[in-house]
């Protein structure tokens, strides 16, 4: 077991503490919007230190992408746990409810957004698919849902991101409600399946 005071645990908790901050910061102002100052800042460490957790931008982004799909999936675990329906349909459908509970913070949701339009940058495309990859295979493999229904909750899940994202369901619009209807967020998540 490591001492507390030891070196790495300070640096685990720097890093964890950056990890948070660059989480909220690049889900402001995206992967190319943000500097590393920025995301420094925000931690209270300096920009020295964070390049010495992180060696470039890239780096922390696709650290910060990794970790927002390991909340994801812990979500997705939770949710799953949590049902009181263990069909494929009832696990799926619980594993929404906790996707939708856990994107009422923003800045999950927008991480993604940015990551998808950082995508032609090598590493975050790389960590992009990566996380994708982690999250459909974890559905398909606690929920047992078929191919096609893996394949609606994954793309479900992108249109929750543009509903939240440009606040469609704060529109009345016929084709706002089209696209909003059935769609459960906080505080409604306990809303009737469509």
């Amino acid at each position: 077991m490591t001492p507390v005071n030891s070196p790495l645990s300070t640096a685990e908790a720097r890093r964890e503490t950056v990890l948070r901050s660059a989480v909220v910061v690049f889900a402001r102002s995206g992967y190319l919007g943000t500097p590393i100052t920025a995301v420094a800042e925000h931690a209270g460490i300096s920009p020295a230190y964070v390049f010495k957790l992180f060696p470039s931008k890239e780096a922390l982004f696709v650290a910060t992408l990794d970790r927002c799909f390991h909340l994801v999936e812990a979500a997705l675990i939770r949710g799953a746990q949590a049902s009181t329906d263990q069909t494929p349909e009832g696990v799926v459908w619980a594993m929404g409810g906790a996707y939708a509970e856990l994107i009422s913070d923003r800045s999950l949701i927008m991480l993604q957004v940015h990551a998808q339009s950082a995508a032609d940058v090598p590493e975050i495309g790389t960590a992009l698919r990566k996380g994708l990859q982690r999250i459909t295979t974890f559905v398909k493999s606690r929920s047992g849902a078929s191919d096609e229904a893996v394949q609606r909750f994954m793309a479900y899940g992108q249109l929750c991101h543009l509903i939240v994202t440009a606040a469609l369901d704060a529109e009345d619009a016929p084709w706002a409600q089209l696209l909003t209807s059935g769609f459960r967020h906080p505080p409604d998540v306990g809303s009737e399946r469509p």
